[in-house]
């Protein structure tokens, strides 16, 4: 997980494309049962710039589905329109979206930094550096691998309590601490 230079935020009518694109994706999958193919030529270059992306997707404020990638593999509008249609057709945690469903939720795009690893001696001192409201974290230790987004925050505030859940959606338990741990920290721009 390497660091690129910093992009610059996406304009308004770039942030409107991609809103668009997602419901698109996702009224297109309802159609075909498969996500919308993305017309990359004649796109402004930020969005077909490689970039990582989850897209949330929610129902009268309760999750209906969220999914993404931690590492850019393919053009910020690509990736959009594939993770809006896997958060809605294919995350094991819940039913596939319905018609009657499409129009109403309310779908929220995080476009990620890229990854940057975290160097610390204890969990204390991980702890210390961390932003709540501001920090993605990716932890990583052995095959397991979890993440949560910034906007986790916003449900789990303390920063304690923050690594905690995170080591129990990775695989470990609440008080699991090792020199092999990895910590990869994140920024989001949120689209919605």
């Amino acid at each position: 997980m390497s660091s690129n230079p910093a992009t610059p935020p996406l304009e308004p009518e770039h942030r409107r494309y991609l809103l668009d694109l997602a419901r698109n994706s996702i009224r297109h999958g309802l159609a075909t049962g498969r996500p919308i193919q993305v017309e990359l030529a004649g796109l402004p270059p930020a969005l077909v710039a490689k970039r990582a992306t989850f897209v949330t997707l929610k129902e009268n404020g309760e999750l209906r589905g969220c999914i993404g990638c931690l590492e850019a593999v393919r053009p910020l509008a690509a990736d959009v329109a594939d993770n809006a249609y896997s958060a809605a057709f294919r995350d094991p945690r819940f039913p596939p979206v319905g018609a009657n469903e499409a129009d109403a939720l309310d779908i929220h795009i995080s476009v990620l930094s890229p990854p940057e690893p975290m160097s610390f001696r204890t969990e204390a001192d991980l702890i210390g550096q961390l932003k709540p409201g501001v920090d993605g974290l990716i932890l990583r230790e052995g095959a397991l691998r979890g993440t949560f987004l910034p906007s986790v925050w916003e449900v789990l505030p303390n920063p304690w309590a923050f690594l905690r859940q995170l080591k129990l959606k990775t695989g470990l338990p609440v008080d699991y601490w090792s020199d092999t741990l990895e910590v990869f920290r994140y920024r989001s721009e949120q689209v919605d």
